[in-house]
């Protein structure tokens, strides 16, 4: 039996653990509620237009636009062919960034927390859950690119000393002796990045996205003067043709929004302004995504007539530059763009990956979970699954979490038609902290039926060519040509059928809206009141609370 002392220590230590609440805050931590997951208020929007376009420079310009381009080139196009889906594409997320950025910019809410107007209180967690688990994988993957960006500068500093130290590891390690020290230096460099909040992250990511285009164009001039020329890739012909070049065109096109169709309702919530943010979704977005393709290609196909070999992915470029030479001339080279890689890098984890999740982390246990510790937790978990796995060997996995999308695709889909057609852009914001029977987003049991049908629907049809195309066996039937569509198929159909049901199906106070305004009876210590750094208290021992109301709606029905 556990003591009565015992519990009380345990009382008292669940308690000091709690998460920091602001001096004078309107709220408290619950388990529906605490600092990161409420409406952001105005002294902490502070996202300006040059800051989202530094956001969609460091998200655009990373591997995955630089190596759009192998991917539409392995599906049989040409690269004239493969540049104009990378132009449609990225059109198209550029769109949805801006209709989801809406959300965020004119609630000030989270992809957390709007889940629950949709899916209930409790359903909420599902979506929430979706991106949590593959941010896990992506998380890993992104330092372990970091990792070889910090080989790359301390092989091009100390030589190949560094760069080709012997290997202590077995071959069923997947990874190597050099490739491990440099991910821990990579994570040693990046955790005491993670206690910048994000409000505050516009300044190191203006550095990251200067030094980021410098790089781009830096390796672009360099492999073109050095081929004389942009090389043979651009005159190769396609290798389809007909119906199967239709549709990988197709198939090409929803591969890359699911790249870029997550995280987007969470950082306009920061925007200073309702449209600071649109700039940087509808020009810098589809620009850089366009721009860091083109230049991936163009850098391929250049270094291959210099190496004899295609390097689509830079690192590897990066690395097999120094394994032929370490003159002067090269080291400099490459640790100037490894320096800058490493920026990049570290811009990326903490934006798309860390910051994300971390709100996303929020939302499972936000009385003793916020964005910080969410960050820190999600990369000791990068760390445990051991990404170099995922990056060397597994393809068949990596091919999964690549279509993950089909899963996604109808949760945002459902998250937009909500907000925009079933609730005319209107929220109760008070009722998404209610964790009961009187909120209006409780529904049944805490989940909404007509959501989960819904996803359910929009997601069913794609599940067998998903299968078929992990299993190598697609054929181009029926099921198949479904699933090419998977990204379309998913965001609307989901969609449409969320409205059509909430239509047929009223939920209470489905219409109206309702401040974020809770009365509190609260009592804390004198030694707790104010915040002891950075809007922050270290301690909410022996703080007591009670919810006694939540707002008053209007314009409401049932």
């Amino acid at each position: 039996m556990v003591s009565s002392k015992m519990k009380e220590k345990v009382k008292i230590w669940a308690r000091r653990l709690e998460c920091p609440v602001d001096d004078d805050a309107n709220y408290e931590n619950t388990y529906w509620c605490n600092r990161d997951l409420i409406p952001i208020p105005e002294d902490r929007r502070t996202w300006t237009w040059q800051g989202f376009a530094g956001y969609w420079i460091i998200t655009g310009a990373n591997n995955s636009a630089w190596t759009a381009g192998s991917t539409m080139l392995s599906l049989g196009l040409s690269v004239p062919q493969a540049m104009g889906v990378i132009v449609g594409s990225s059109l198209i997320i550029s769109m949805i960034a801006v209709v989801a950025g809406w959300m965020g910019s004119h609630d000030y809410l989270g992809f957390t927390v709007m889940s629950r107007a949709s899916w209930g209180m409790i359903g909420g967690f599902w979506p929430v859950l979706n991106r949590i688990v593959t941010a896990c994988i992506w998380m890993g993957v992104q330092t372990y690119w970091g990792g070889q960006a910090v080989k790359i500068i301390l092989g091009a500093v100390i030589g190949p000393k560094y760069a080709f130290m012997k290997n202590t590891l077995p071959l069923s390690a997947n990874v190597d002796t050099c490739s491990l020290v440099s991910f821990f230096i990579f994570l040693a460099i990046f955790a005491p990045m993670l206690m910048i909040p994000p409000e505050k992250l516009q300044l190191p990511l203006k550095i990251a996205f200067v030094m980021i285009v410098c790089n781009i164009f830096g390796m672009l001039i360099w492999s073109v003067r050095t081929a004389h020329g942009a090389g043979e890739l651009f005159h190769a012909p396609s290798t389809e043709s007909g119906s199967t070049l239709s549709w990988n065109v197709v198939y090409g096109i929803q591969a890359i929004l699911g790249l870029w169709s997550g995280g987007i309702v969470d950082w306009t919530r920061y925007a200073k302004t309702q449209n600071a943010s649109i700039f940087g979704q509808g020009v810098t977005c589809p620009l850089t995504i366009i721009i860091t393709a083109l230049c991936g290609v163009i850098i391929t196909s250049a270094s291959a007539t210099i190496y004899g070999k295609y390097f689509w992915n830079p690192f590897e470029l990066l690395l097999h530059i120094q394994s032929v030479s370490m003159s002067p001339g090269a080291r400099a080279g490459t640790f100037f763009a490894g320096l800058c890689f490493l920026a990049s890098q570290m811009a990326l984890c903490i934006v798309l990956n860390a910051m994300s999740t971390g709100m996303d982390m929020a939302a499972l246990c936000p009385r003793w979970i916020n964005i910080r510790r969410g960050c820190y937790i999600l990369t000791i978990i990068a760390i445990a699954i051991c990404p170099w796995n995922f990056v060397n060997t597994v393809t068949t996995f990596i091919n999964v979490l690549s279509g993950w999308s089909i899963f996604l695709s109808g949760m945002t889909g459902i998250l937009i038609f909500d907000y925009f057609l079933v609730r005319g852009a209107q929220l109760h914001t008070g009722d998404l902290y209610k964790g009961n029977k009187s909120s209006a987003y409780w529904y049944t049991a805490g989940f909404n039926w007509r959501a989960i049908v819904s996803w359910i629907m929009g997601i069913w049809p794609l599940l067998p060519g998903f299968i078929r195309r992990i299993r190598g066996v697609s054929d181009g039937n029926g099921w198949d040509h479904v699933y090419d569509l998977s990204y379309f198929f998913g965001f609307f159909v989901s969609g449409s059928l969320h409205w059509v049901l909430h239509t047929a199906f009223p939920a209470m106070k489905q219409t109206g809206s309702s401040p974020f305004e809770m009365e509190l009876h609260r009592t804390r210590p004198s030694h707790l009141q104010g915040l002891q750094s950075e809007g922050y208290v270290e301690s909410t021992a022996s703080q007591e609370y009670e919810i006694v109301s939540v707002g008053k709606e209007k314009d409401t029905n049932v």
